[in-house]
Parts: structure tokens; sequence; C-alpha cells
């Protein structure tokens, strides 16, 4: 069994939400160059993301949220949602080819074809609320994939896992107060989007950080707060919404962990998962913002995964 799948799709490419806009194609082009650089490309098992069914949508965002998005797009230019969230002609592909990735993860996983996988995908997904999208971000792709876990494999417990210099607040937004699900987080506060600090549900286990922290300020929440959580819940897949945007290197937020650091959490995360989860982690792209920073951090996150 090849342990950890790639999944992408050429569609994530296309969307483009203009030439100066961080969330840019490039970012996906980064991340493949560096890995053939690396010479770790073959390590993994390639798969084209397929396209997220309404079924599969509907679990986490209602119909009139598809319905806004859909109606959006343009023929032809750019079409804003918000002021930093825009559709192109081609973005509403993209955006199901990054939903549809999660729910293939989650299959080929459950499958035993894999041991986990990643999604190298975009448009990113955890800003996107049940009703609302924002923050770059269309549909909740991490929330779907745990959705299909659930009601599509009969998983009565999974955790998600977010360590994007921005809170997660969309992925809050659809799990708070589920009991089938357990969400640990880290980001930058105060900062975008000014969210996750305040009374968060019983099921949400956010450590808030101020800006120029840095990896030992990620091991202390990851040691004391976040495994005591995980270990008692005894999640039986996890979710990571892997951003790389609290990068030292990336000028989007002001925090300090470098690759070392997510090869770690990464690391500390798989221990998790095959202590209860019989290794079963899918992990879905989402910040990251400075190619190299962002190429290298992916690559020493897989190195992780794929256990190279």
């Amino acid at each position: 069994m090849t342990a950890t799948a790639f999944i992408s799709h050429k569609d994530c490419q296309l969307h483009d939400m203009g030439s100066y806009h961080p969330e840019s194609p490039t970012r996906l082009t980064a991340i493949n160059d560096h890995l053939i650089a690396q010479g770790i490309d073959a390590y993994f098992n390639y798969h084209d993301a397929p396209l997220a069914t309404f079924e599969q949508l509907l679990r986490v965002h209602p119909a009139s949220h598809l319905e806004r998005i859909k109606r959006t797009a343009p023929e032809h230019g750019i079409a804003h949602l918000d002021p930093d969230t825009a559709m192109c002609p081609h973005t509403w592909a993209a955006a199901l080819r990054s939903a549809g990735a999660g729910c293939m993860a989650v299959d080929l996983v459950m499958g035993k074809e894999v041991q986990n996988a990643f999604c190298a995908v975009r448009p990113p997904g955890h800003h996107a609320e049940r009703t609302n999208a924002m923050g770059f971000c269309f549909f909740n792709n991490i929330a779907v994939a745990a959705a299909h876990a659930i009601e599509a494999h009969g998983l009565e417990r999974v955790a998600i896992i977010d360590f994007d210099v921005h809170h997660g607040n969309g992925t809050e937004d659809i799990f708070k107060g589920n009991k089938k699900v357990l969400m640990c987080s880290i980001f930058q506060h105060p900062f975008y989007p000014y969210s996750g600090a305040e009374n968060p549900a019983e099921n949400m286990v956010n450590v808030p950080l101020p800006a120029g922290s840095g990896g030992e300020e990620l091991a202390s929440a990851v040691v004391d707060v976040w495994l005591p959580r995980l270990n008692a819940f005894k999640p039986q897949m996890l979710f990571i919404s892997a951003g790389f945007d609290a990068h030292y290197e990336d000028d989007m937020g002001s925090m300090k962990l470098f690759e070392k650091d997510y090869a770690w959490v990464t690391g500390q995360l798989m221990q998790v998962a095959a202590k209860h989860s019989e290794k079963r982690i899918v992990s879905m792209l989402e910040g990251g913002y400075v190619m190299s920073a962002l190429a290298r951090s992916v690559g020493a996150h897989l190195r992780t995964l794929a256990e190279l």
C-alpha cells in the first residue's frame, strides 16, 4: 500500500482572482515544482479530484448557498462575493474539485488504498461558513470531507486540526456543538477573521496565539491542550486544515513557524492517528502565500505523512 495519496486537479490552477491576489494559481505550481526538485514526487499515489456532488455539499451548506455561488459565477472577467473573494469563469469547477478532493481522500483512506492523503487544492475552504463565502473560500472543503466520513462511512468521531495563521471560523460555524466532531486549532489573535477566542463551543479546542509566536508556542498548544483532548476523544479519523501562512517568511500574518515545526506537528498528529484512527489522516491545503516558504512547508508536511 502506498502510504500517501496526492490529490489535485488542473481546474484548481485555473481559478484566478486577479494578478495581484495572494491566493494565486502559482501556489500549486510552486508545490509541484518543489516536490519534483526534491525528488520526492515519485513516492505519492496521484489522483485527479472529482467534482463534489450536491449531496456531498448539502451536508454542510444549504442549497441557497450553492445557488448563490453558482449564480455569481461570471462568463467573463471577475465577479466579487466580497472584497477578498472573487470568481472567474473557472472558479465554480475549481471549487467543486477542491471539495470533491476531500471526499475522494476519505474514500481512498477508508478503503485502505492509502494510509493518508494530501489534497493540493484551491480555492481553500476553512473560512467558508455554512451560509457565507468569505476569506478566499467558497465551500468548506475540510467540513465537506469530515461530513462525508461521518455520513458515507459511518464514523462516529472525527477530529479536525487547523494550524493556519487564521482562525477556521467557517469550520467552527458548521460543526460547533456537533458531538461527532472535535476541532483543535491555533491561530494568530487578534487577526482576521477576528473570531474563535471568546466562548467557543465545548467541541472547539481553540488556542489563540499572539503575533510573534513560533515553534515553542505551537509545541505548548499541541502538547498541553490539543493532545489531551484528542486522546480523550479517540478520533476514528483525523482531518488537517493545512495552512502554511504562519511561516516566518509569510507576510500574510506575523507568526514565526518554520518547516521543522510543520514536520513536528504532523508527526504528533500521526502518533494520535496511529493510536486511535488506524493511521487515517486526510490533509487539505488552506493558506500559504509566499511561494518558496509554502512549497518547503508542504514538502516537510508530505515527507512526514509519507514517512520519507
